[in-house]
């Protein structure tokens, strides 16, 4: 299977459809360019860095839906699609001002009820209704996170965690 996942997150993102030996760098660039072209009124257009590139290239389209009770919270549903929230430029902006570091779209989880970004450094969070939520230092760890249901840890308003 693969040994940068714990077996049954490998296994979940298996059956969505990654494989560990794929990776689309065309689909990477070409999402990156085109999240990078889509604008607010305001004219503000989302920031995308080297790191959601590789995520988009690696793990784009993967549409995800774990199984059981989770380690310490329900798993959740989530699809790595960065133009399902195109929307959220100025909420990921707000954030990336909050912890010093770009943000780009990387999907939403719960069909919606949060958008997952990843910044410069690779880490990632999850932005809901109930708050901003680092969800771990890499892609790796928050997939982790998220199928193997994990509780995240609050972004303060300091931009810590």
């Amino acid at each position: 299977m693969s040994e940068r996942f714990p077996p049954l997150v490998a296994q979940t993102l298996t059956a969505a459809g990654w494989s560990p030996d794929h990776s689309d760098e065309s689909r990477g660039r070409e999402w990156g360019l085109r999240i990078a072209a889509h604008a607010t009124p305001g004219g503000r257009q989302h920031t995308v860095t080297a790191r959601a590139i590789e995520a988009y290239a690696e793990f784009g389209g993967l549409r995800v839906r774990p199984q059981g009770e989770g380690e310490q919270v329900v798993p959740s549903e989530f699809h790595l699609d960065p133009f399902l929230v195109r929307h959220s430029v100025e909420t990921l902006a707000e954030l990336a001002e909050a912890i010093g570091a770009p943000l780009s779209p990387l999907g939403e989880e719960g069909d919606g009820a949060g958008i997952l970004a990843l910044d410069e450094h690779g880490r990632v969070f999850v932005l809901d209704h109930t708050g901003d939520w680092f969800l771990g230092a890499d892609i790796d760890e928050a997939l982790t996170a998220l199928v193997l249901g994990r509780r995240p840890q609050r972004v303060r308003a300091d931009g810590t965690w």
